[in-house]
């Protein structure tokens, strides 16, 4: 990897060596304060000496005089280099330059034309870069060089940083909002002896010692619900799911789950719990219940409208009736979506999906789903056909999936039997008798929930695509020696001066 470092950078590392110092300390001589907090309380502070600690911007030289941009967590300020100020460190300077990591001892105070600046009077080498951040990374329009070098875009671009500050803050709501209602956070298996509690395809492992296959969880469903067996009321999870399918921009192959579980309520309650969710995240962290996403804009004022899954099937296909099955195969051959290995109810359901969910701009919820379609969900005491179920919809894009749980373990089980018998040959299944059994001892009736912390937070921060919310995407791998091109900047730390500078 060192052929690809610039020589230049690789000198300046031997000379700091060779004068003594270290490019690399262990300690960081001081507790930095936060850029941000610096600039909040300017004038109250000017004159004070303060260390902060972060990357160098592009260095301005002037002389006797330098300016570079210091960026930490927080944000950025501009740090004044003088070479009366840094008798020590002047005859060295040139040694330290953008995209190093420093900190810096100096005085709070602005230049003559009111930029707040640090006065620089102690600098502290703390990591030597032996890259340049790229010239003009902003403006890349290779996204995955962004993606698969997110080290490198998280400190290029001010942007990206905030992007994955909300996501953090928008799971530190939703606990908050769960833990105020009395529910435990809780940890269940990742790896899973039997995969169940969605229909997808799992990823295949192997434990040697005890030679047996495992699964990269698909749902933490039923183990969560098995806690409520146990008499853990209100449970909720937030962790990493794992499914084996393909990547677009609403899907990566491992993504963030929120599900909850709650005795003693039914998927009516969950409606309550998601209008909660949303109002608080809007509130707390967005600033407003009105959001941009794909060029619309987007109330998520509660409460949301609810449409009965069955209605909108027939609204959207000629009033077909999603229980007449002669029809329902039609209406799937006019669009292409028929597969005869599926059952009917299965097709109809592909049916809506092309037909129904591009129009659900949202925020709406669609309740009441066949429960042919729905192998956890308990079935409507009005009609034994529905069950009582809602997915939330907004933009066309499904956020969250909920039931009343079943409970009955005879009806549980003749399900999963029914769905095991249904699963194509390249997804692995067999019954979880092990949850039946649970079932059998007892579990309260429950509202159960499941959001995509994902793709709420793409709605939320308006961004187009999972990828961008997702720290590290999965790729393709790179092949051995291959590496991913960057604009990498001048193989120098000075930038051209006329002579002047907006900071002086």
């Amino acid at each position: 990897m060192t052929k690809h470092i610039q020589p230049d950078r690789l000198a300046k590392l031997t000379s700091i060596r060779e004068k003594g110092a270290l490019p690399y300390p262990a300690r960081t001589p001081g507790d930095p304060v936060p850029t941000a907090k610096l600039l909040a309380s300017l004038e109250e502070q000017t004159g004070e000496t303060f260390f902060v600690a972060g990357r160098l911007g592009q260095i301005r030289d002037f002389g006797k005089l330098r300016f570079s941009h210091l960026t930490d967590r927080s944000g950025s300020i501009q740090i004044g280099f003088e070479r009366d100020r840094l008798p020590e460190f002047w005859p060295d300077r040139k040694l330290v330059e953008a995209n190093d990591i420093v900190g810096v001892k100096g005085e709070l105070g602005t230049t003559k034309k009111g930029e707040p600046t640090l006065w620089a009077t102690e600098v502290t080498l703390l990591t030597k870069a032996l890259r340049p951040a790229p010239e003009k990374w902003h403006g890349l329009t290779d996204v995955e060089t962004r993606y698969r070098m997110r080290y490198v875009d998280l400190f290029a671009n001010e942007d990206v940083r905030r992007q994955f500050i909300t996501r953090s803050r928008i799971i530190r709501e939703i606990r908050a909002f769960f833990d105020e209602l009395g529910y435990i956070e809780v940890e269940t298996p990742v790896l899973h002896s039997i995969p169940g509690g969605a229909t997808a395809r799992p990823f295949i492992t192997k434990h040697n010692a005890l030679d047996m296959d495992l699964y990269l969880r698909i749902a933490p469903e039923l183990y969560l619900k098995r806690l409520l067996v146990g008499g853990l009321e209100r449970v909720y999870e937030i962790g990493r799911v794992f499914r084996n399918e393909g990547i677009s921009t609403r899907h990566n192959p491992e993504f963030t789950m929120l599900e909850s579980y709650e005795a003693f309520a039914d998927y009516k309650t969950v409606m309550d719990r998601v209008e909660g969710i949303f109002s608080r995240v809007c509130a707390n962290v967005i600033g407003s219940h009105e959001i941009r996403f794909r060029g619309n804009t987007y109330d998520l004022t509660p409460p949301f409208p609810k449409k009965r899954y069955c209605e909108l099937f027939a609204e959207h296909n000629d009033g077909v009736d999603f229980f007449d099955e002669s029809r329902v195969r039609e209406r799937a051959k006019q669009l292409g979506v028929h597969n005869p290995e599926l059952t009917y109810e299965k097709i109809a359901n592909d049916v809506f999906e092309a037909t129904v969910e591009p129009h659900l701009d949202g925020p709406v919820f669609v309740i009441d789903y066949p429960k042919a379609i729905c192998p956890f969900a308990k079935a409507s005491d009005d009609d034994p056909r529905i069950a009582e179920r809602f997915e939330l919809f907004v933009a066309g894009m499904e956020l969250g999936n909920a039931f009343s749980e079943l409970n009955d373990p005879i009806d549980q089980e003749q399900r999963l039997e029914a769905q095991v018998a249904d699963k194509d040959d390249e997804t692995p299944s067999e019954v979880d008798y092990d949850y039946v059994t649970a079932l059998e001892y007892g579990m309260p009736p429950a509202g159960g929930l499941g959001i995509g912390i994902d793709r709420l937070t793409m709605l939320m921060t308006g961004t187009d695509s999972i990828r961008d919310v997702l720290l590290f995407p999965l790729l393709r791998k790179l092949q051995q020696g291959e590496e991913i091109a960057t604009d990498g900047a001048p193989d120098t730390d000075d930038a051209a001066s006329n002579g002047t500078d907006e900071a002086q």
